[in-house]
């Protein structure tokens, strides 16, 4: 892992954080921890593919255990935003590591339903079994001393959550950086209109609140970066600063046609649907990816 960085807390009742990026996916996981008790949860965490050779690993991973493990942390919570397009998730392998409980949003199951017919899988169960927690919009958590909380944020997916944690907010992929603006809406289930309204009930948190994005991809070339505060959002996000509803609408319709599908979507849902679990092996011991054909739409031919 090339990028770490880590962000104190700043009174009692507030997390450390720990943030890891991945540059293959652009993709920052986190650990956050309570300092009065040590107790500490994952978010989004990584399992490594790499696509060209098909493998899979748990390098990502390993080094979030081996950071709580030189902070002499334990585990309570392993815990999804929403399920990945661009990454495969790590929850089912840090459940098996650490026996922690994993959680995500309860519109998983729309999620689950909506894809269970992309990739006709007549027999997946599409409950959220697959998850240990589902959290609805105001559930309440703990982390040691500290007190978490659920808002549901959809419009990036169906299913996309914000965890609120003393004064940090993990907003997954609905806000990037101030200075790059805001998330896609075009997946499937995806809506610019409830984007935005998940948004605003973001930056109706106290304006010193650190916000805590679910990637990076570094405009101009700067070094990765994802901690940013609600202030900061309002005055500088070119998105949102001084932009209505219906430009800001406008603005991401246009910006989601010109772009291209992420070059693991179709691999990573099947896997995140059913909570980081990889395909189970086949008669001759091999796991198996489906990839439909002609699923979606956004193809880049150039």
């Amino acid at each position: 892992m090339n990028i770490f960085a880590h962000s104190d807390h700043t009174a009692m009742g507030t997390p450390d954080v720990a943030g890891f990026f991945d540059p293959r996916t652009f993709s920052v996981q986190y650990v956050v921890s309570d300092p009065a008790t040590k107790q500490c949860a994952i978010i989004d965490p990584v399992l490594d593919f790499d696509e060209k050779s098909g493998a899979t690993a748990t390098h990502h991973a390993d080094e979030l255990l081996a950071y709580i493990n030189k902070k002499g942390l334990s585990v309570v919570w392993i815990l999804d935003t929403h399920p990945h397009a661009d990454h495969f998730s790590a929850a089912q392998y840090l459940k098996e590591k650490t026996g922690a409980p994993t959680a995500i949003g309860q519109h998983v199951t729309k999620v689950q339903a909506l894809w269970k017919e992309i990739y006709h899988w007549p027999d997946m169960p599409t409950d959220g079994r697959q998850w240990d927690t589902l959290f609805a919009e105001g559930d309440t958590f703990t982390i040691g001393e500290l007190k978490a909380r659920v808002m549901y944020s959809p419009g990036h997916t169906l299913a996309s959550i914000t965890y609120v944690i003393g004064d940090a907010a993990f907003v997954h992929d609905t806000l990037f950086q101030p200075d790059f603006g805001t998330a896609r809406a075009d997946f499937p289930g995806g809506d610019a209109s409830v984007l935005w309204a998940s948004i605003q009930q973001i930056l109706a948190l106290p304006a010193a609140t650190r916000l805590f994005t679910g990637h990076d991809y570094m405009p101009d070339g700067r070094e990765p970066q994802w901690e940013s505060t609600v202030a900061e959002q309002r005055d500088c996000n070119p998105h949102l600063a001084g932009v209505s509803e219906t430009d800001y609408v406008a603005l991401r319709h246009k910006r989601d046609s010109e772009l291209p599908m992420p070059k693991l979507i179709l691999h990573s849902l099947q896997v995140n649907a059913r909570g980081g679990r990889l395909p189970e092996p086949e008669a001759n011991g091999k796991r198996y990816l489906k990839i439909p054909l002609d699923a979606l739409e956004g193809a880049a031919w150039d």
